[in-house]
């Protein structure tokens, strides 16, 4: 993400921010917080990141948190820490009634007490001076609150949709223990840890409405997250689709490879992202039929974006805003998607002249061949799309430095 004619005002000159995140990488979630620390600090204010694991014995100094201090170098702060559960822990009675409530399908529960039994380092807590915590996802308050502790500080705390639908959907697949958790079990669980926050920060319009249902008397902000551009050229022939391994995107690789494909098999195409472990994991012989698409993670996704032809979204599950499907809108390319991949956009994606809209698995297939064949779309034309018009007007850095400097001010203002 460039910032280069992003001269945001130092609205936060002098401030200490605490940025609290899920120790991950290589996903879209990892450039939301990218862009969160490059955003505090550019409005003047120190950061300083904390990663903390959501698996169990993940420890600071841990092979796991040194490979994702390797993953993530993209992630620039003044100051950086990890922290998660140490093994000594898990045998205590309330992380083992977690551990069970887990069984039954309750993450809710087994992630806010993991984050309750990471101990944060003493040099973060020991720190002279903390204005700010923004924190990301409800299971990390516990961290957030662990820090704040008797500070004056106000915490922020980005939602990132409603994360007991994703749990509710991530146990349709699985095989659990009965009774089986309730959604509104998790939800309740979910709400509980939010009403410690000063300001809820929405990442997109489904989102904010159904949070501001749900705590009515909280505090609310719909701030779009500044999402790196991609390249809108020099353009190319690919036809790729992104995906890292989540459960929704290998639900939506899933369908597309059982459903699309056999009705255009000879259209070469590239599946980018981490998601071929999930498939070859959980439907082998589905990767096994299909493993010449797979390229994996790739250390430049960049030039896959610069050199695209047309990407495919074929988004069929998940809640909230698309990180890929932002992205994609960045660098201007055709796109063939479902309405499922512009969640929680304000916009009716037929509106869009450059995206093919479709509706089922024949409509995707038939796109995918009569655009296969076409000529590249120029620099010029992906400059101009409707996509890329779409993306400054939503998800520049510029855009995100102004509603976020504005919100954090009122915050420590109050």
């Amino acid at each position: 993400m460039s910032t280069s004619n992003d001269h945001p005002t130092p609205s936060l000159a002098g401030k200490y921010v605490v940025l609290v995140h899920p120790a991950w990488h290589s996903c879209g979630s990892h450039q939301v917080f990218v862009a969160q620390a490059q955003t505090y600090r550019a409005l003047g204010a120190k950061v300083i990141s904390l990663a903390v694991s959501d698996f169990p014995s993940w420890t600071e100094g841990s092979k796991s948190d040194q490979t994702y201090r390797a993953m993530t170098a993209d992630l620039i702060a003044d100051q950086r820490f990890y922290a998660g559960m140490p093994p000594s822990r898990i045998a205590t009675p309330r992380f083992v009634s977690a551990a069970f409530g887990w069984l039954r399908g309750d993450a809710a529960t087994m992630l806010c007490e993991t984050v309750s039994a990471a101990p944060l380092p003493d040099a973060l807590l020991n720190l002279p001076q903390i204005d700010l915590i923004h924190c990301n996802h409800f299971f990390l308050m516990p961290a957030a609150r662990q820090l704040k502790r008797n500070r004056p500080c106000p915490i922020l705390l980005d939602t990132h949709d409603i994360q007991a639908r994703q749990f509710a959907l991530r146990n349709e697949s699985r095989r659990l223990l009965p009774p089986k958790v309730r959604f509104e079990t998790m939800l309740a669980r979910e709400i509980a840890e939010m009403r410690d926050a000063d300001l809820l920060i929405h990442l997109n319009d489904e989102e904010a409405r159904d949070w501001q249902k749900l705590l009515p008397d909280a505090r609310h902000a719909l701030i779009y997250p500044a999402i790196r551009s991609a390249p809108t050229g020099p353009g190319g022939s690919d036809i790729i689709i992104v995906a890292s391994a989540n459960h929704p995107n290998y639900l939506s690789i899933k369908w597309f490879l059982q459903e699309v494909m056999p009705l255009c098999p000879q259209v070469p195409l590239r599946i980018i992202g981490n998601v071929d472990e999930m498939v070859k994991t959980q439907a082998p012989a589905l990767y096994a039929l299909h493993a010449g698409l797979f390229a994996g993670r790739v250390d430049d996704l960049d030039k896959a974006y610069a050199k695209a032809g047309l990407i495919l979204l074929p988004t069929i599950s998940g809640h909230g805003l698309s990180i890929k499907t932002a992205e994609a809108l960045s660098c201007g390319a055709p796109l063939i998607a479902t309405a499922e991949a512009f969640r929680g956009i304000a916009i009716d994606p037929k509106s869009l002249g450059n995206v093919v809209l479709t509706t089922n698995a024949a409509g995707f297939a038939a796109a995918l061949n009569a655009s296969a064949s076409k000529p590249p779309a120029t620099e010029e034309a992906r400059r101009a799309s409707d996509t890329r018009r779409l993306y400054e007007q939503l998800f520049t850095f510029e855009a995100y430095c102004q509603a976020l400097g504005a919100a954090a001010s009122a915050r420590l203002l109050a």
